[in-house]
C-alpha cells in the first residue's frame, strides 16, 4: 500500500491511541497527520487544510454526532466510521462509508477495511460522498433510543407526540409505546419539521397525524385528543390558538 495520510476523529484518548497502534502494525506506511476530538475542531481543521487520503471517524463525539461535521465542510476523502454501538446502530449507517468498525477495534478488522479500500477504484471511492450526504439526511430523521443494552432506531414518522415531565423527555409512537430521549423538548422542536409537528405547550410536541379531536376549552383555549393516550390533557393556550389553527389548516391543505 502506498503512503497514505490518515486523519483520526476520536474523542477517547485510549481509543485513538489503540487505532494508531493498530495502523502502525498493519500498515506501517500510513502516516496519521492529526487526531481531532470534536465537531468544532474537526470542521475548522478540514476547512483550513488539504483533504487527507482517509478519515477514521467515531460516530459519537463528546459534543455531538460526527455527521454534524459534514454540515460545516464537505469531506471528499473516504471515511471509515467507528462506533461502540451494536448492530442496531450500524444498520442506520449501512451504506454511507467505506466500512464500519465496532469498538474495541482489532487489527484484523482494521486490516480488512484497509484492504477493501485498496481494492476500490477512484470512481468507487468518490461514489461514497453522496452516500454520506444521504446518510446524514436519514440520520436526522431517525432517533437512536438507548434501552438497556440495545439501541433502537425510531424514525420521526413513528412519533405521535413528545412529552416532558420531571426533567425527562419521552417520545411516544402510534402504538402508545414510550421511548426515553436524551434531548430537551426545545432541541426536539428544532429537529422535527414544523410542517409535521407542533409545540402545543411546555409539555407536548404533537404530530399532525396524531390529532384526533379538538374541543373548545375554558377561557377560549383548546383541548386536544390524540389517536393515542397521553399522560395528561393537552391544552392550547388562547394566545397560541391562532398559530395552531393556521398550522392545522396548512398541513390539512397539503394532504
Amino acid at each position: 500500500m502506498d503512503t497514505m495520510k490518515v486523519l483520526i476523529i476520536e474523542d477517547e484518548t485510549a481509543a485513538a491511541q489503540n487505532l494508531q497502534s493498530i495502523l502502525h502494525e498493519v500498515a506501517p506506511s500510513i502516516r496519521v497527520i492529526q487526531v481531532l476530538e470534536s465537531i468544532e475542531e474537526s470542521a475548522e481543521y478540514l476547512q483550513s487544510n488539504p483533504q487527507p487520503d482517509l478519515v477514521f471517524m467515531d460516530i459519537h463525539l463528546a459534543d455531538g454526532v460526527s455527521f454534524r461535521i459534514l454540515d460545516r465542510v464537505e469531506i471528499t476523502a473516504p471515511v471509515i466510521f467507528t462506533t461502540a454501538y451494536d448492530q442496531y446502530a450500524l444498520d442506520a449507517f449501512r451504506l454511507c462509508s467505506i466500512d464500519y468498525l465496532l469498538k474495541p477495534l482489532s487489527a484484523e478488522s482494521v486490516r480488512r477495511a484497509l484492504e477493501k479500500l485498496e481494492r476500490m477504484t477512484g470512481t468507487e471511492r468518490a461514489a461514497y460522498t453522496p452516500r454520506i450526504k444521504q446518510a446524514v439526511k436519514e440520520y436526522d430523521e431517525t432517533f437512536l433510543i438507548h434501552q438497556r443494552d440495545k439501541i433502537i432506531p425510531l424514525h420521526r414518522d413513528q412519533i405521535a407526540f413528545c412529552y416532558t415531565a420531571n426533567e425527562r423527555v419521552a417520545a411516544y409512537d402510534f402504538q402508545g409505546e414510550s421511548y426515553p430521549i436524551d434531548r430537551t423538548l426545545e432541541t426536539l422542536q428544532s429537529q422535527l419539521p414544523a410542517t409535521d409537528f407542533f409545540r402545543a405547550n411546555r409539555q407536548f410536541i404533537i404530530s399532525r397525524r396524531a390529532v384526533h379531536e379538538i374541543t373548545v376549552w375554558f377561557g377560549s383555549r383548546l383541548s386536544l385528543s390524540l389517536t393515542v393516550p397521553t399522560p395528561e390533557r393537552i391544552i392550547i393556550s388562547k394566545a397560541r390558538v391562532p398559530e395552531f389553527k393556521a398550522w392545522l389548516r396548512s398541513v390539512r391543505a397539503a394532504e
